[in-house]
């Protein structure tokens, strides 16, 4: 369809307006879920010394079968006592500094320790340096354990502690507002008229930013009215990174994002993507904040969240890649031929297979409730059968 721009096109043009935010200092108990903005470099090796890797004997292997005389023991958290000579032993346990002299852990189940003498009554470690953690043999000093743009799981906070590291550098979250608008929509749980619908966007976008953006986002909402809204954007320019406005993207009557974002001086930069659901989707400048547009249809602003939003805020927060992966997997249905716009259906993954959900249509809310995944139909794609591989996106 003329006119319409390309998804990637769309996600490249609204990640550029703006830089990633900058960056910040942070502790370890703040770091889940953020983005590093420097790499972090190992201070220090790991394990810093050869340590034991099993309860057991610290041994030289050339000593073996034995026996031996037990000098002493050595425990995590404190370096060996005293080196071990030829036909010496030193009992040893699990992370303990492997005293200087020993090469080889022989494991306690293989020998048997009478007063201070060892014997081996198994079969022994077989090869020298058997049962040791080698010096750095996790790191060294000086390598690149986490690049920039990593995204801080509870492994890679575990790698950067252990680097020697004190605090994290990552990328500032942006401040977001959701304006949610409409004089058809009521707040949840709150008495509705004859044609009201309570407001289940402002819920979900704020519970899809949850964890993304800086601090709980309560969504905003207002009528329908041009001029009200291009006041309420201004505002909402001067404390925010990004604006997300819902609903009033089309060329309605009552569709006003638009025209009042003219007239709060801000400057559009697209509208109108080829995907469905999603299609009149906006994006453009007030000030320094951006603007993003969704279409007010709840799996409309779904999928467009999931495309634009989402990758948005964790551009802006250093992300390396913040747009969502693309996985393949065969389907469990047949799949009818694409149209003019790529479609992205909601569908559950189950087993490794791809099922489309029943009700495709932007206005129904239950088929959200039960979708792990939205599956991508391109535009002219050709029908497909049952086990032929098609292309989705993990949803939460």
């Amino acid at each position: 369809m003329s006119g319409l721009l390309p998804v990637e096109e769309a996600q490249s043009r609204l990640i550029a307006l703006r830089a990633p935010l900058g960056s910040e200092n942070i502790a370890f108990s703040e770091a889940l879920g953020r983005y590093l903005s420097e790499d972090v470099v190992a201070l220090r090796d790991q394990p810093a010394a050869p340590l034991s890797a099993m309860d057991g004997y610290a041994i030289r292997f050339d000593d073996l079968p034995g026996p031996w005389t037990v000098i002493g023991e050595t425990a995590a958290g404190a370096p060996p006592a005293r080196p071990i000579g030829p036909g010496e032993a030193m009992r040893i346990f699990t992370g303990a500094m492997l005293p200087a002299g020993a090469d080889t852990v022989i494991v306690q189940e293989d020998v048997a320790h009478d007063a201070d003498m060892l014997r081996l009554t198994g079969d022994g470690p077989g090869t020298r340096g058997r049962h040791i953690r080698s010096q750095a043999a996790d790191f060294a000093a000086g390598d690149c354990l986490l690049p920039t743009g990593t995204r801080l799981t509870p492994g890679a906070i575990a790698a950067a502690a252990m680097s020697g590291a004190g605090q994290l550098a990552v990328g500032r979250r942006a401040r977001v507002a959701i304006l949610t608008t409409g004089d058809e929509l009521v707040q949840p749980g709150h008495p509705l008229a004859p044609g009201q619908i309570p407001d289940s966007n402002g819920a979900m976008l704020s519970a899809m930013l949850a964890g993304e953006v800086d601090g709980p986002v309560l969504p905003h909402h207002i009528r329908d009215d041009r001029e009200t809204l291009a006041k309420v954007l201004k505002e909402l320019a001067r404390r925010h990174d990004v604006i997300v406005t819902v609903g009033g993207a089309s060329v309605g009557d009552h569709d006003h994002v638009r025209g009042a974002l003219d007239d709060a001086g801000g400057r559009l930069d697209f509208w109108k993507i080829a995907m469905r659901p999603g299609k009149p989707l906006i994006a453009g400048m007030l000030g320094d904040a951006i603007l993003l547009g969704l279409p007010g249809n709840p799996s409309s602003a779904f999928v467009t969240a999931t495309l634009f939003l989402l990758p948005l805020v964790r551009y802006l927060a250093g992300a390396r890649e913040p747009l969502p992966a693309v996985h393949r997997a065969p389907l469990a249905a047949p799949l009818a031929e694409g149209g003019g716009r790529r479609d992205y259906l909601r569908a559950r993954l189950e087993q490794g297979r791809l099922t489309p959900m029943i009700g495709q249509e932007s206005g129904r809310t239950l088929p959200l409730a039960s979708a792990n995944a939205l599956l991508i139909r391109e535009i002219g794609a050709p029908p497909r059968n049952v086990g032929d591989a098609a292309d989705y996106l993990v949803i939460a």
